[in-house]
């Protein structure tokens, strides 16, 4: 009776009810969630910089390398973006690069974000607890031991190597004759 409601319970939390009702198991357990990251960031940036007319290689340059290049669509790249990460909205783009030749036909795209909208969208803010300081105070400075003094110039000096001892080795040679 207990594995029956149990199941039942399991089964109402596990419906598509509400946005991404899945990631909560009776309403209070969240499993853990792997991001998913596939395919190129193109930002409204990186877009902005291409031009008709550029080659392949520019285009790659400015782009990196497309993420569908089709051996039966050779004049066609296609860079395709998605994310899904714990705690941020599902994203989606897609950006199509049409070749005549060597030369840039066309670039369309879907409404891309700029790198700082992209960067805040991803960002889950989970920060916990105050960042680290990363300076002593004055006291915690004054609290430090005092750097050793010097070795004087003449202890300095580099004594002349010993020869080595102990047992030398010989090896055979690597080539037979």
């Amino acid at each position: 009776m207990l594995a029956g409601l149990g199941l039942v319970l399991t089964g109402c939390g596990l419906t598509p009810t509400g946005p991404r009702m899945s990631d909560r198991v009776l309403g209070v357990i969240t499993p853990y969630r792997i991001d998913v990251v596939q395919g190129n960031v193109v930002t409204r940036e990186m877009v902005e910089r291409v031009r008709t007319g550029m080659s392949r290689s520019q285009v790659r340059e400015l782009l990196g390398s497309p993420l569908i290049a089709d051996a039966f669509h050779e004049n066609r790249w296609d860079y395709v973006f998605t994310i899904r990460r714990a705690g941020t909205a599902y994203q989606q783009r897609r950006v199509t690069a049409i070749f005549r030749g060597d030369a840039l036909e066309s670039l369309e795209s879907d409404e891309l974000p700029s790198e700082r909208d992209f960067v805040e969208s991803i960002d889950t803010g989970k920060v916990s607890g105050k960042p680290p300081v990363l300076e002593l105070s004055e006291a915690q400075l004054r609290a430090l031991p005092a750097p050793k003094a010097a070795a004087p110039a003449a202890a300095a000096t580099l004594a002349p190597a010993k020869p080595a001892s102990g047992p030398t080795r010989t090896f055979p040679p690597l080539e037979q004759p």
